[in-house]
This record gives structure tokens, sequence and C-alpha cells, in this order.
């Protein structure tokens, strides 16, 4: 099983508030949602897909990003489309890599599309704790008594 190609067919980005408003508790949620899995070939499947950050406060939303693009999975293209036409969902293997796919493809797009929007970043930022050095400690030799 690999995904053979990635493409984006639609992006959006949306700020709903001006620039200077400052919210407490923004919250980001960001998912990725399968839409249609069709069979292109022998062994592959061409998989749309919806990728969506949501930018939200307790009183407002504040932004939205949604990206729509099509990715061609290579490996039993049957098993898949018939799993996915009879319950809408995939085997967890599948399920596992097509999603790691779009989120590894569409997060480093959202990001640069939040810089743009002055909104924060769909993912976390991690944390810079820098700490003093520690005092090289005087240490004596071994006592002997």
């Amino acid at each position: 099983m690999a995904v053979r190609s990635f493409d984006f067919s639609t992006v959006d980005a949306r700020r709903f508030t001006k620039v200077a408003e400052r919210y407490q508790n923004l919250r980001v949620d960001h998912n990725s949602t399968v839409t249609l899995i069709t069979e292109s070939g022998d062994r592959q499947a061409s998989v749309n897909f919806r990728f969506t950050a949501n930018y939200r406060a307790a009183e407002a939303v504040v932004g939205l990003i949604q990206i729509e693009g099509t990715l061609v999975w290579e490996g039993d293209a049957k098993a898949l489309v018939r799993e996915w036409s009879g319950s809408g969902q995939m085997a967890p293997e599948a399920a596992n890599e097509i999603h790691t796919v779009i989120m590894s493809n569409c997060i480093p797009e959202a990001v640069i599309l939040a810089r743009d929007l002055r909104l924060p970043p769909p993912i976390p930022i991690p944390q810079v704790n820098v700490q003093a050095a520690p005092k090289p400690s005087k240490q004596r030799g071994p006592e002997v008594m």
C-alpha cells in the first residue's frame, strides 16, 4: 500500500474578524475527511479529501481554512472501494496511511495560509525553555581515610 500522487484542487482561507481583535480562548480544531473513494485502475483508488482548520473563540468564529484535493492510493483498490461504499469506513491500515498523508501535506499549507491571514498556526508551537547552564561543582578527589 502506498500513496502514488497527491494534488490540491481547492484552497479556501478566511478570517472573519479584524486583525486587532484578540480572543482569550482561541481554539484551533483541524481534521481530515475522506469524501469519496473510486477505483481508478487495476490496483489504484482515487481518494477525494477535505482538510479543515476551524478557529473559534467563545465569542465568535475567527477563521476557517479548508483544503480539498485528491490522492491516488495503490493497494487492494477493490476492497477499499467496497468497504467505503458499504459502510463509509476503511481498513485501519489504509485509513492511517491515507489520513497521515493528508495531514502531512495539508498542515504545512495551512500554516502558510494562517500566517498570511494573521491567524495562529494550526499546530502547537513548541515551547522553548532556555535554562541556565549548571555551574560546575567543585569536585574533590577521592577521600582517603
